[in-house]
């Protein structure tokens, strides 16, 4: 079945929103933080640890996995679901920003067609397009797939951007004539960079096409500052629909969640909170933590005491730190587990506090700490 979003309440005091996603693997509440397993797996965790830390939607990517497996050896085992042995709902960006980051020279390998670039791997030289990225989605059997979208650098001028935007919404037209899988919903992408009247025109021309629901691309590009970001939000979500869910991609800094809510967002991913676990660090209500420090050999407390995940029910910052500097594999898995957990946790609390007309003060008090 297609998702189906129900808005159940709003903040009094901002646009933060509450409400339900129902999928083919149940209905969870939103906003939420959704874990990222780009190839079909959240680094070096397993979907039931997943499962405990209240996860709900995950990623994987479209591009990585036409590579390596391939569609067709997923849709063999049954789809993504059963291959990677999550009964969750699923969500596969269409490969568009990793494509676009291996296209080396933009004027020519950007073409009405769909992008010309070379493979990570093998180097070999392919081509995807709007209608071969939803395929490819169909046969992985997402719930969630996304259209596929030019994703144009932060820097790009007006008339550039212009462009982008256009070329974005005949290849949203393209990609949704293609799409098969009934099963599967369908999102589309709003772009226009830090311009409030090509966000404005992205957002109403994609709404026309009628999708399952909304991304605001664009706003996690090198160079883009915070306060870009939370423009392209405000210039997109007037013209969003109410019903619909409504995801900005890429974003998973713990400041940036909350701003993202108090403008009207539903969805986040980012590979933040494995990527940082992998270089010792840990979220906390007091900013990050650097578990390599010396000053934490011999703390033998949990990384924050109120933590309900695994990590800080059963182990100590002293042994965490011992696994980072020894190189162990185990100290960024205990702190993945934390650090998804810190988001998903966050965006509970976020949940409770729009329930009662809470958001602003909740937000403005959590931003205070940990920002001090």
């Amino acid at each position: 079945m297609k998702i189906k979003y129900t808005l159940l309440k709003q903040d009094k005091n901002s646009n933060a929103r509450y409400g339900t996603l129902k999928t083919n693997y149940g209905t969870y509440e939103t906003p939420m933080f959704m874990p990222v397993g780009t190839l079909a797996n959240v680094k070096t965790l397993t979907t039931d640890e997943l499962k405990d830390m209240n996860s709900a939607v995950i990623l994987a990517n479209t591009y990585h996995l036409w590579l390596r497996p391939s569609e067709e050896v997923i849709a063999h085992a049954g789809g993504l679901h059963a291959f990677m042995n999550y009964d969750g709902p699923i969500l596969t960006d269409s490969g568009g920003f990793q494509v676009f980051s291996l296209a080396k020279n933009k004027k020519k390998d950007i073409v009405e067609e769909g992008v010309h670039f070379k493979s990570h791997l093998d180097g070999r030289k392919l081509l995807l397009t709007p209608e071969l990225s939803i395929q490819i989605q169909n046969k992985l059997d997402s719930d969630i797939a996304m259209s596929f979208d030019e994703c144009p650098p932060a820097s790009a001028d007006y008339t550039y951007m212009e462009n982008s935007v256009k070329r974005t919404l005949r290849w949203a037209k393209r990609g949704k004539d293609a799409h098969q899988n009934e099963r599967q919903s369908l999102f589309g992408i709003v772009q226009g960079g830090v311009f409030e009247d090509l966000r404005r025109y992205s957002a109403l021309e994609t709404v026309k096409l009628d999708f399952d629901g909304y991304s605001i691309g664009g706003v996690a590009n090198d160079g883009e500052s915070k306060e870009d970001m939370y423009h392209a939000i405000d210039y997109s979500i007037p013209y969003l629909p109410k019903d619909k869910p409504r995801y900005l991609m890429g974003v998973g800094e713990p400041v940036d969640i909350l701003e993202g809510i108090e403008r009207g967002i539903d969805m986040f991913d980012c590979v933040l909170p494995t990527r940082i676990a992998r270089h010792g660090n840990a979220f906390t209500k007091n900013g990050r933590m650097n578990l390599k420090n010396l000053k934490f050999k011999e703390d033998f407390t949990p990384i924050e005491e109120d933590c309900d995940c695994y990590t800080c029910k059963h182990y100590t910052k002293a042994y965490i730190r011992h696994l980072v500097v020894s190189g162990e594999t185990l100290g960024g898995r205990l702190l993945s587990i934390h650090n998804i957990r810190f988001l998903i946790r966050l965006t509970e609390e976020a949940r409770e506090a729009i329930k009662k007309d809470n958001f602003v003060n909740f937000k403005e008090k959590f931003i205070e700490q940990y920002t001090k």
